[in-house]
Parts: C-alpha cells; sequence; structure tokens
C-alpha cells in the first residue's frame, strides 16, 4: 500500500510539472489514468474510472458522440477492475478517434506511462461507441479485447498539449480497418 501510495504521489507531481511545461512533460506522466485524465481534461472528478460517468452526471456533460477533450469512460470489468479514463485528442473519422491517456499498454514490462494520440475503433453494433478496442503497444496494433464503454464526458478545459503535431491519420485508419 505504501508503495502504490509513493507511485501516485510521484506521478501527481510529474503530472503538476506537466500541466505547467511542454507537451514532452505530460507524456513523462507515469501512474494511474484517473489524475492524468484529470489534470489532461480539466474535468474534475476523483475516484475510481469506472465511478466517473454516474459522477458526472448533473456537473458536466454526457453524450454518446465524442469530441476533443472529453473524457471516454470505459466499464467496469473483470478486465478492468477499476475501469480506465481516457482523453478524446483527434476524431479521426465517425467510428475512429485518437486518445492520450495513461497505464494502458507497457513500456519496458511495465504499465503506467502516458501515450499521446493513441487509436480507438468503435466496434459496436449501432455504431455508438457501446464498444471499442484499443491501440496497444505490446502489439503494435489495436488489441484483441473489446472493451465496453459508458460514454464521454464533456466540458473541462484540456490540455493544450493533448494531440501531437503530426498524429499518424492514416496509421489510425489502417489499424481500425485493415485486418492483422
Amino acid at each position: 500500500m505504501r508503495k502504490l501510495a509513493l507511485r501516485t504521489a510521484i506521478g501527481l507531481a510529474a503530472l503538476l510539472t506537466a500541466a505547467q511545461g511542454s507537451a514532452r512533460e505530460l507524456l513523462d506522466y507515469w501512474g494511474q489514468c484517473v489524475p492524468f485524465a484529470r489534470e489532461a481534461s480539466g474535468i474534475r472528478i476523483f475516484g475510481d474510472a469506472w465511478t466517473w460517468w454516474e459522477q458526472a452526471e448533473g456537473r458536466y456533460a454526457r453524450g454518446s458522440k465524442p469530441k476533443v477533450g472529453s473524457v471516454i469512460v470505459f466499464a467496469k470489468t473483470d478486465r478492468l477492475r477499476f475501469g480506465h479514463v481516457a482523453v478524446v485528442s483527434r476524431i479521426v473519422e465517425k467510428r475512429v478517434l485518437m486518445l492520450t491517456h495513461a497505464n494502458w499498454s507497457r513500456r519496458d514490462g511495465k504499465r503506467g506511462f502516458a501515450e499521446q494520440d493513441v487509436t480507438l475503433h468503435d466496434v459496436s453494433d449501432g455504431n455508438d461507441w457501446s464498444l471499442v478496442k484499443v491501440w496497444y503497444r505490446d502489439t503494435g496494433g489495436l488489441g484483441g479485447g473489446v472493451y465496453p464503454v459508458k460514454g464521454f464526458i464533456h466540458g473541462g478545459k484540456p490540455a493544450d498539449e493533448l494531440s501531437g503535431e503530426n498524429p499518424d491519420y492514416v496509421g489510425a485508419l489502417i489499424d481500425a480497418y485493415v485486418p492483422r
């Protein structure tokens, strides 16, 4: 427990520095997805990621359509015991967007790192973003898992560093639509 508290404190310190600094510093964050999403989106919600959807009711606009700067809330599942939150950094097309988030892929065998402009593909039957696939660094493409989503929370003031200068739109579309 002390190790987790220390890791969280270090991650928050890095995030506070990042909020005042450059995009590179924002991407140097290491820790949980919740503090990262809160600072990167400006949406002031606390607690486990899966609780954000209900907490946003009456405080922030919510919906099923993405907007740049919105937080996407992944539902709690067996694979995502605390859910997951990420910030929409780019909209590529109707069923493909890019996220900036933390604590998803591994780097050097560890989770917790921030990633910018990661592909997210809507795979729901109703084209409503209720089921998604996420780009996964470990495989260099969309992971094999399909994740349920509660929706998008709108209304914060997103960080300027959400998206890179040259996001790979073509790569995102290839990841989403070309079978591996």
